[in-house]
């Protein structure tokens, strides 16, 4: 599965010198968030996978004007060819603003998904806006990263955390992927391609069949 990975800056090769077939190779398409609606727009106009999408701290805009064609995650867990994907969008509260959160507040909102996660049997892929705490994040209140994705990461221990809003060039300490435990995570900043085996089909339930009872 090839899933290309977009967040905070909008990419000039994908958007402004866009040729027909460039999207063709993807399997799926996810936004971590910052980005002009339009672009997303635009995205999910010229391929045919599922574009998803969670909330930055500057995406306000989406309220009233959503990107056409997309499917918000936030808050939600998606369900794609077996992978089993979780989205938390915003940052850190630093100023008023719909997208932004206190610690606490995103505890709250993880723990409304942990029914929906133990129905799926735990996800795969965590998608979200913001670090998780001490994994990348930065020391101002703005960047700092979340311990509720920390509480996560330890407790469903998924394969993969994608985020964005830790810009590349805001420290060298940035760069590259973070292992934890056995989660990969990754800061996306523009665009990254994630390559990951298809999930094992889920194993068909046989039904059982009661015998009737013989009244005769």
């Amino acid at each position: 599965m090839k899933i290309l990975i977009v967040s905070d800056k909008e990419s000039k090769s994908l958007w402004d010198f866009y040729e027909p077939g460039k999207l063709d190779p993807y399997d799926l398409i996810i936004s971590c968030g910052d980005l002009a609606p339009q672009y997303l727009s635009f995205l999910a106009t010229f391929t045919k996978a599922p574009v998803l999408y969670v909330h930055g701290n500057h995406d306000d805009c989406y309220e009233q004007t959503p990107p056409e064609g997309c499917t918000c995650i936030d808050g939600k867990i998606y369900h794609f060819r077996g992978l089993r994907i979780v989205g938390l969008g915003g940052s850190m509260r630093y100023r008023p603003g719909i997208n932004q959160y206190t610690d606490s507040e995103m505890n709250h909102r993880v723990r409304k998904l942990r029914y929906r996660i133990w129905r799926s049997h735990g996800f795969d892929l965590l998608v979200t806006h913001s670090p998780a705490k001490g994994l990348g994040d930065c020391e101002d209140l703005t960047h700092t990263g979340f311990e509720a994705f920390v509480k996560m990461l330890d407790r469903y221990h998924p394969a993969y955390h994608v985020h964005g809003h830790v810009h590349a060039n805001y420290s060298y300490k940035k760069k590259g992927p973070i292992a934890y435990g056995p989660t990969t995570i990754l800061n996306v900043y523009e665009s990254y391609v994630l390559e990951i085996p298809d999930p094992p089909a889920p194993a068909k339930k046989r039904r059982r069949h009661r015998r009737r009872a013989d009244h005769s």
